[in-house]
């Protein structure tokens, strides 16, 4: 990388504060940025180490006093930096254009243009591939799979059978489309399977992480809907359906049937029962069990789940326990006491006192 500010502005649409001429040679966090280095400012915490960075130019929202860094002010900084990463840094290499001599290509396929077929691939019968898509080595596309153009799947990535997947779709290594949901009828003690005959659809602009696995439904369709992001390990069941623009974080399981409305937030291993409808903007935070259907824009949290202020109430309380409990050993003991001193007063004896004995 070998650009100037100038340059970086004019792709983020930033203002320069400083030497727009200055050349820029890496990219890298406040912290460990060296001489050379942009970076960027999104969160407000990490503003002290504008004092401290050695990178020579930084994206900020909006100026700061920092005499010896180069400021680009842009509404974003965190999506201008992206911008900036995509544009000038580092790209994987995929598999050149063309179809690998070593790929496997069945009947009836439907190729498009200017694909790119890595070594060791596998397309079964009737499958089609849209234009501009690359295929990186052993991935397998099942029969009758349609996938969209633009669409990038890395190694070792399995579509199964007549899967559909989007355009501009982003599969990480090791994703699994369309494996057997979860179902068995338990009859006389003998699980027997119950055959998946649904298929997975994955709509456009979605992105799936590292081995992430998305079952087939029982029967109809599981579905990922439109720009939805999925992180790594990830296990979305049978016939559940997402909304658009969701966020799925690592180690999330969602059951079958579940619903998911539109922008939708699911933190790092929440675990989701299945038949259940999660409504439009909700959020439910890290290792939330839920159990029940969850309205619009409400977030819950702990297990089982519920409304974060009423959670964090409970959990409040339960930090104090040990100190409620003295107070209430202090109470019960001055009870005690006022009690023996009204028996003495009143002639009866303090309370608890042994009754006396028949003559």
């Amino acid at each position: 990388m070998r650009v100037t500010v100038r340059d970086v502005a004019q792709v983020v649409g930033g203002t320069i504060i400083g030497d727009a001429d200055q050349l820029l040679t890496g990219i890298s966090s406040l912290a460990e940025a060296s001489s050379g280095d942009i970076s960027f400012l999104a969160n407000p915490k990490y503003e002290p180490y504008l004092a401290e960075t050695r990178a020579t130019a930084v994206l900020v929202a909006s100026a700061h006093k920092a005499p010896n860094i180069i400021q680009v002010v842009v509404p974003n900084p965190d999506f201008a930096f992206a911008k900036v990463v995509a544009t000038f840094g580092p790209k994987a290499v995929p598999p050149p254009p063309g179809i690998h001599p070593s790929a496997v290509i069945g009947d009836n396929v439907t190729l498009g243009a200017n694909l790119a077929i890595g070594p060791y691939v596998v397309i079964a019968d009737g499958a089609t591939i849209g234009d501009n898509t690359v295929l990186y080595p052993h991935v397998y596309i099942g029969h009758d799979t349609a996938i969209g153009s633009d669409c990038t799947i890395y190694p070792q990535v399995s579509i199964r059978e007549r899967c559909r997947i989007g355009s501009r779709v982003i599969l990480h290594s090791g994703v699994v489309i369309g494996s057997d949901g979860f179902g068995y009828a338990s009859v006389e003690g003998v699980h027997h399977k119950i055959p998946q005959v649904g298929i997975v659809v994955i709509e456009d602009d979605v992105e799936i992480g590292a081995n992430s696995c998305l079952d087939r439904a029982r029967f109809g369709r599981t579905r990922i809907g439109k720009g939805t992001k999925i992180d790594n390990l990830v296990q979305i069941a049978h016939n559940v359906e997402t909304g658009h623009h969701c966020i799925i974080v690592a180690q999330v399981g969602v059951a079958g049937s579940t619903k998911l409305g539109n922008y939708v937030t699911l933190a790092g291993q929440a675990g989701i029962s299945g038949h259940l409808s999660i409504g439009d903007y909700a959020m439910v935070t890290g290792k939330a069990g839920v159990s029940k259907s969850i309205p619009p824009r409400m977030v819950v949290r702990g297990s089982p789940a519920q409304e974060i202020k009423s959670c964090q109430a409970q959990e409040v309380a339960v930090r104090r326990l040990p100190a409620t409990q003295a107070t209430v050993k202090e109470l019960l003991g001055r009870v005690a006491e006022l009690e023996r001193r009204l028996g003495e007063l009143t002639g009866q004896g303090g309370a608890g006192a042994a009754p006396e004995k028949a003559p």
